[in-house]
């Protein structure tokens, strides 16, 4: 592979690392204290060459699982955030006590979805962590599994590590994992690594297979979703293997390793969109469709236009105002993600009228538009299995 294509990772300042259940844990569950250590290790070292570096650390359930010697990760619930509460005091202990003895400081950050999707939650979690790296401080997050639940989980790390580089705008999302990067078939049964993706498309997903193990819930499909999400809004994501050695000064050195994955079409053209519109794009779940006509479609990608009430021929879902939907096409193809100003039933009534329609339709007329521009945000159908 070209030296070029890697280049741009010696310029990355800041650098998300997530850390996988398999790489930080032994079979059972308990926490591998040599390899933490290593990566511990590493992470300083980059800290003291100047860049900031952010853990997402899987591991908590692993850890609990261990300290409890239950040997199958549980399937229940409550079970599932005994073990997380558990795991994670040893977890931070072990990290605590290794930065300590580098002279480094970390700080624990635990989220739920709901602390980035509700607006004010999002922002107060961009500026501690922003506040942390100023500080020289690593954070380390993980997902607060021991009061998650199903409409607030994040669903694996992989994720979590992807939005928190969207988060913090990182250069650099390096997910780790215990194989060095996709593999696609060489033939004869053997396979070989992809060191470049250009993007991620349905036929990576389509190599990618497992679902983790008993310790752990991610697998490379996960992790290439994760990196779509990163790597489309312009982040260098890096696939490895985080069992190697010096694996992230290798990295970031720009050597050969793993799967490089970036993205040569964002999302809304190349430049960066706002940092609402990615909070829009990328921290909700939809709860809700709008179908649209082709006139509308067409008002939205090529004119920037709001979605009015006369272009929406469906609506799919129930949802109040302020609720984050899907507008789709005729066709059912994703084409963006916006934040409604009328809820589920009011659109039923006003879809396919002119906005001088709204108040006799409604009694009273708040907003021209469905959505408003500054709450859309143009997708790509490849981003509908996002959240």
């Amino acid at each position: 592979m070209e030296r070029s294509k890697r280049a741009i990772i010696e310029q990355a300042g800041r650098v998300v690392v997530k850390l996988g259940s398999r790489v930080l844990s032994h079979s059972d569950g308990r926490p591998n204290l040599k390899r933490i250590e290593a990566i511990v290790e590493d992470v300083v070292a980059l800290r003291r060459r100047g860049r900031e570096v952010l853990l997402v650390s899987s591991g908590a359930i692993g850890a609990g699982m261990g300290v409890l010697g239950i040997k199958r990760r549980p399937t229940l619930l409550p079970q599932l955030q005994m073990c997380a509460a558990v795991g994670q005091a040893q977890l931070m202990s072990i990290y605590e006590r290794l930065f300590q003895a580098a002279n480094c400081r970390m700080g624990q950050v635990l989220l739920t979805h709901a602390d980035l999707r509700e607006r004010s939650r999002h922002l107060n979690a961009r500026n501690t962590i922003l506040a942390l790296l100023r500080e020289g401080v690593v954070p380390v997050l993980n997902e607060n599994d021991a009061v998650a639940v199903d409409d607030i989980r994040f669903g694996d790390n992989d994720i979590l590590a992807a939005l928190a580089s969207i988060l913090v705008e990182a250069d650099l999302l390096v997910l780790m994992s215990t194989v060095n990067g996709l593999r696609r078939s060489s033939g004869g049964g053997r396979t070989a690594r992809v060191p470049y993706l250009a993007g991620v498309t349905q036929s990576e997903l389509a190599l990618a297979g497992g679902k983790g193990s008993e310790i752990s819930t991610g697998g490379m499909a996960s992790k290439l979703q994760a990196a779509r999400m990163a790597a489309e809004l312009g982040a260098s994501v890096v696939i490895c293997d985080g069992r190697m050695q010096r694996i992230l000064e290798r990295v970031l050195a720009g050597e050969d390793v793993g799967t490089l994955i970036r993205s040569e079409e964002n999302i809304e053209g190349p430049s960066a969109i706002s940092r609402k519109k990615r909070w829009i794009a990328f921290f909700h779940r939809s709860i809700g469709s709008l179908i649209i006509d082709d006139g509308a479609r067409r008002a939205l990608i090529e004119g920037g236009k709001s979605l009015l009430p006369i272009g929406i021929v469906a609506v799919e879902g129930r949802f109040g105002v302020g609720a984050s939907v899907k507008v789709k096409d005729s066709e059912g193809r994703l084409v963006a993600r916006g934040l409604v100003e009328y809820s589920s039933e009011q659109i039923e009534r006003i879809k396919g009228r002119r906005t001088s329609e709204i108040e006799g339709v409604l009694g009273a007329k708040e907003y021209d538009e469905v959505i408003h521009r500054d709450n859309l945000v143009i997708l790509k159908p490849s981003q509908e299995g996002v959240l």
